[in-house]
């Protein structure tokens, strides 16, 4: 049986021994250790409680603007709503984990080390030369894809761009937190082992963040399994959740600002049946090898760290 080294940015997956709550011999992602009732209150609250939260705030938005808070269009409010409602939710997961876990909140973050702000920075860095090349590629390849209606700028695209800014990080760091950070470890306290342990979580998670985005492309889904599976190695890879955060403000905030943009002055529309400008189809492979690109980069980069410090 191998071993995993606490002290270094370990990516192997020793079968190891028995885990205990916070147990730093273990990788990131299957070093948490809990009773089976506990990990599934878990797995079932996140979703549930983001759900809520995102109608409730989404119905209170459309209050405020005097519109459907149903429809398929974001408005800044709205897109308010559902950054808020996510960054609640993964302060409820961040909860939920170290209390039954025992473990301290850090651990959410990263295990054993401490939690990297140079690692953010640079994997964010990283993170928008990759994420923007992508679309660049798509726009070029695949322009019926993007939904995009032309450069405009009002107060709706002032307004839409200042959420994105102020907001967009919370949702999307906090979509890390949530399903890298507590539904992984949680399901991986099912087991004793390291690789099943892992593995299990990342399936589960990886179908659990899917579920939440409502695809119901085949494509689309598929694309949200395996960027969630990339940023669990990414986890895996660092210890932590610094790189995966990282790559997914990064994509959302570059994303969401350039479709604002060209936008033509409106609303963005949200399109996840694959029609539309939805992307749910061959152009996603795109977006998917942008994805590798940040996981090779994140793996060199720790590379890099690791033999700088030998």
């Amino acid at each position: 049986m191998s071993s995993v080294n606490p002290t270094a940015p370990g990516v192997g997956l020793a079968h190891g021994s028995t885990p205990r709550p916070g147990d730093d011999g273990r990788p990131f992602g299957a070093h948490i250790q809990m009773t089976w009732w506990k990990s599934l209150v878990i797995i079932a609250a996140i979703p549930l409680t983001l759900f809520v939260s995102q109608l409730g705030l989404s119905m209170l938005a459309g209050l405020v603007e005097d519109g459907d808070p149903l429809e398929s269009t974001l408005t800044p409010m709205k897109l308010l709503a559902a950054n808020l409602g996510t960054g609640l939710t993964a302060l409820l997961a961040v909860v939920l984990l170290t209390r039954f876990s025992q473990v301290p909140w850090r651990s959410v973050f990263s295990s054993p080390r401490r939690f990297d702000p140079r690692r953010l920075a640079t994997s964010f860095a990283g993170s928008v030369v990759l994420v923007g090349a992508g679309i660049a590629l798509v726009a070029v390849a695949a322009p019926d894809a993007t939904g995009w209606v032309g450069f405009g700028i009002s107060g709706t695209t002032v307004a839409l761009l200042a959420v994105v800014v102020f907001s967009t990080p919370i949702q999307s760091a906090g979509e890390e937190i949530m399903f890298r950070g507590a539904v992984l470890p949680a399901v991986g306290s099912w087991f004793h082992a390291v690789r099943p342990a892992f593995i299990t979580g990342l399936v589960v998670s990886s179908l659990s963040f899917a579920v939440v985005h409502a695809a119901s492309h085949p494509w689309l889904f598929g694309y949200y399994v395996f960027l969630s599976a990339c940023t669990a190695l990414m986890g895996l890879i660092t210890r932590g959740l610094e790189a995966a955060m990282a790559f997914h403000i990064a994509n959302n905030v570059v994303a969401t600002t350039i479709n604002a943009l060209l936008a033509g002055g409106g609303t963005l529309v949200v399109d996840r049946t694959g029609g539309g400008g939805g992307g749910g189809g061959p152009e996603l492979i795109v977006p998917a090898v942008v994805n590798l690109g940040v996981l090779a980069f994140v793996w060199h980069h720790e590379r890099a760290r690791r033999t700088d410090a030998e």
